[in-house]
């Protein structure tokens, strides 16, 4: 083996240090812009009527995105009753139960995959056998389309966290005699339950922002929905919607709405940041 010079090696890892710390740099100062532009622009549309009242029509002064903050609110819940539980159930079989197994292997690559999709892809999917069928858009359809891009979120990050919890306690847990699905639940499945609950908020600040699987589901709606069945306002369609009109009332609502669905999202990532911390600490 032939000795490389010392000082080769210190050059070598002082210029990726730099260029490591530049490119970090350049990350942090595109996220503070952002952050700044939304909060600036968007900050003059909060106030009590934002969160209270319907959109007004174009060009009339006042008004607000009650129902879109409603509807969201629904298909984010009903989503997340139906993508969360199966996907903590498709991590617990990944960790526990087929580790090692083809059908195992199978789902874990098709997760891997699921979570690459273009979620247009999803709302696509969707809409052909649930909208087309109907007739009709509706926010069943839409909390459908969050439910399968949760679901591979969910997975992966359950299946990492039961990883983690040592081995040696699954098998005290088996060498007392206990089945393995007794083990699975009220052992395993309390140790790693932080880890759990970081893989559903991220999975719901994921879904948060999503725009295009609910152009092709709930669409959207100026109203209050009195059922699911029907098109629903959401936040993300609404700014679609309003960030492209020529109206600049239009456009400062949606910088508002941009500005709430940032801070909602900001707020589940730090939650999920400081859970996942106090798992590692463990």
């Amino acid at each position: 083996m032939i000795p490389r010079p010392a000082t080769r090696r210190r050059i070598v890892d002082k210029v990726v240090k730099v260029l490591s710390s530049f490119a970090a740099l350049i990350g942090i100062f595109f996220l503070v812009w952002i952050l700044y532009t939304v909060i600036h622009k968007g900050a003059a549309s909060i106030d009590w009527g934002f969160f209270t009242e319907l959109p007004t029509p174009p060009g009339e002064v006042g008004g607000g995105v009650a129902n879109s903050i409603v509807g969201t609110l629904a298909m984010t819940t009903v989503a997340s009753i139906i993508g969360i539980p199966i996907g903590m159930f498709a991590g617990i079989y990944l960790s526990e139960f087929g580790r090692y197994s083809r059908l195992g292997h199978f789902i874990r690559f098709s997760t891997n995959v699921m979570m690459g999709i273009p979620s247009i892809i999803v709302g696509l999917f969707v809409y052909t056998i649930l909208v087309a069928p109907l007739g009709h858009f509706s926010g069943w359809a839409g909390a459908a389309a969050l439910a399968i891009i949760m679901i591979p979120v969910v997975a992966s990050t359950a299946e990492d966290m039961l990883t983690l919890v040592p081995n040696e306690l699954r098998e005290s847990v088996l060498a007392l005699g206990a089945p393995r699905w007794k083990m699975t639940f009220n052992v395993i499945f309390r140790a790693a339950k932080t880890g759990l609950i970081t893989g559903g908020l991220l999975a719901v600040a994921r879904v948060s922002g999503e725009t295009a699987p609910l152009l092709f589901t709930a669409l959207n709606s100026a109203y209050w929905t009195k059922s699911m069945s029907e098109p629903m306002g959401n936040l993300t369609v609404t700014i679609y919607n309003y960030a492209m009109s020529p109206y600049d009332d239009w456009n400062q609502t949606a910088w508002g709405a941009s500005l709430l669905i940032m801070l909602a999202v900001l707020m589940l990532t730090v939650i999920a940041r400081i859970i996942f911390r106090e798992v590692k600490k463990r």
